[in-house]
């Protein structure tokens, strides 16, 4: 990452911006929705995967713990946190296993083939949200079907979460979803971590000192426009989001095939 040009940079910046918006404002996707882009432009998904991990650890916890440091009831006690940890480690049970697995492909797999299974899967999303369909889990058996496949997914690329997101919504109420996403995703992303440190890969400490204002910018400007961002989820925000993630989708399968 240390060879590339300025052009490169600006981009690699704004994308981590764009990337801690969507983190902040949505809930989720931080990585779904920049990696695609990013992989534009440096085909390299190891480059990019621990700086996005060490977002996710930093952004997650802090907004976990911003939630939770004043919550009182309306009779002054202390009030139940954001976090159902009882469901979670529920979920984790089922997902552990895949994630491991998929840990281990991503050490293992080649780069360009890492890069091609990412951006089908990316497409897959894509067109679920341009049809209007997103995810959704109808049983026990699909439900542990998706954990296991967004568990396998997160493993070798971090962007399981809208299998995952579809069966958690359906367990959780709302006011609990967001921030038991965020413990997930810690505890999955901590996983990843220490296997990246264990095989020995670059975890691009010096590109931190830049990248994660960027970040931080980004996060800032989603919390701001959270409200407004949750008021816009319609089918035309969506289809509009999945239409811009199919055409990167099919611009990076035709570069990593060419």
């Amino acid at each position: 990452m240390s060879d590339l040009g300025i052009v490169q940079y600006v981009l690699i910046a704004a994308i981590f911006i764009w990337s801690g918006f969507v983190r902040s404002g949505l809930g989720f996707g931080g990585a779904v929705l920049s990696l695609p882009f990013l992989l534009l432009v440096l085909d390299q998904p190891l480059v990019f995967l621990p700086i996005i991990a060490v977002h996710l650890l930093v952004f997650s916890s802090l907004t976990i713990w911003m939630n939770n440091r004043k919550r009182v009831d309306p009779s002054g006690e202390k009030a139940e946190g954001t976090v159902d940890w009882r469901y979670l480690w529920r979920i984790l049970a089922i997902m552990i296993v895949p994630k491991l697995i998929g840990v281990f492909g991503l050490i293992t797999m080649p780069g360009d083939i890492l890069s091609a299974i990412i951006f089908v899967i990316v497409g897959l999303y894509s067109v679920s949200y341009i049809v209007n369909k997103p995810f959704r889990s109808g049983s026990k058996a699909v439900d542990a079907l998706f954990l296991m496949a967004g568990g396998y997914i997160s493993g070798t690329s971090l962007i399981g979460a809208p299998l995952i997101i579809a069966v958690a919504a359906q367990h959780l109420p709302k006011e609990k979803l967001r921030d038991t996403l965020f413990a997930l995703w810690f505890i999955l992303v901590m996983i990843k971590m220490g296997a990246f440190i264990w095989a020995g890969v670059d975890l691009q400490l010096i590109h931190h000192l830049w990248l994660l204002p960027c970040a931080a910018l980004g996060h800032v400007i989603g919390l701001r426009f959270h409200d407004r961002i949750l008021r816009a989820e319609t089918p035309v925000f969506f289809q509009l989001l999945g239409t811009v993630l199919l055409i990167v989708s099919s611009v990076g399968m035709f570069s990593v095939l060419g």
